[in-house]
């Protein structure tokens, strides 16, 4: 899914890693019917994490599920999870595990001896693994139609987050857009400042050295030239803006690119950046004007770390 930027490009749908999907069998069969659900959902996480939870009898599926997932899934933390029931399933039957009752007996005899009383036959047959249930096994080819019904459902699943996952990134793209607008903006503000500007620059300077040289005694020529070059490295905010300027290419030559998986880490190292920018720009700032845009900047570059931090 592509989409046309407002420079002509074409940029790549993101995909989110935030979605939910739900697929379900319900074979009719006479007599009963077997029936299962799939719910899969995803959360933001640093890499890809798979979380099967499947019933008893299941778990051999695992290792093909896992690579079906991780065929289709790049990042995120996933839950994977199989609710399965067969009306038609044969009740367990139930064995006697002799050995381990022979060894309780000896045991309840010795106590007997010591005058305390004998075991009762309820408490013999509570205790865990003396009883215990067999269930029925499945023809392997009964099994095996099971097995590819559950991957064929499993499959419909999956490609159901990954479309959700896609909506969810193209509302997410969207977002990433509109933010980068707002910090090229206030980049633009910024560079208007009078602070930003030559000549503002040039008056604080001028009152800088005013002030050294009403020093008494006078200031040196080479402290006034120290001073001034502090000064100018200090309050020059140049440099700042055209990184930000170069950022903000760089976020959208990321949205425009044709392989959408690993952008988020790449978009989340950029908010970085465009953070360390906000928090020099802000240090640099000697006037209430360019003070209030630095902390608009540091705002809308949080929101875009924190959505960054969405994409797969």
């Amino acid at each position: 899914m592509m989409r046309a930027d407002s420079d002509g490009g074409q940029g790549v749908a993101l995909a989110s890693m935030t979605g939910f999907a739900r697929a379900d069998g319900r074979p009719e069969k006479q007599g009963g019917q077997r029936a299962w659900i799939w719910e899969l959902k995803s959360v933001n996480g640093r890499g890809l994490e798979l979380r099967f939870r499947l019933p008893n009898g299941f778990d051999a599926l695992e290792a093909e599920l896992r690579g079906l997932a991780q065929a289709k899934l790049a990042r995120g933390n996933v839950s994977l999870n199989l609710q399965y029931q067969d009306d038609e399933a044969q009740q367990p039957e139930y064995r006697l595990n002799e050995a381990l009752l022979d060894q309780l007996l000896a045991l309840g005899a010795k106590l007997e001896a010591r005058g305390i009383g004998a075991p009762r036959l309820d408490g013999l047959l509570a205790v865990c693994g003396v009883v215990e249930p067999v269930a029925p096994q499945a023809d392997e080819k009964t099994q095996a139609a099971l097995e590819a019904s559950l991957k064929a459902i499993f499959v419909q699943a999956l490609d159901k987050l990954v479309q959700s996952r896609a909506e969810e990134g193209a509302k997410l793209q969207a977002l990433l857009l509109s933010l980068l607008d707002e910090i090229e903006q206030l980049v633009k503000d910024a560079a208007n400042c009078e602070a930003a500007r030559p000549e503002g620059l040039k008056r604080r300077l001028e009152s800088q050295l005013a002030d050294l040289l009403a020093l008494n005694p006078p200031a040196s020529p080479d402290r006034i030239a120290q001073e001034l070059a502090m000064q100018i490295t200090r309050l020059d905010i140049r440099e700042e803006l055209d990184r930000l300027r170069s950022h903000i290419q760089a976020a959208r030559a990321l949205l425009r690119q044709g392989d959408a998986r690993g952008i988020g880490r790449k978009l989340d190292f950029l908010a970085q950046e465009f953070n360390r920018e906000a928090n020099t720009l802000c240090s640099k700032a000697f006037d209430a004007a360019l003070t209030r845009i630095g902390l608009d900047l540091k705002l809308v570059v949080d929101r875009l770390r924190e959505q960054a931090q969405n994409v797969e």
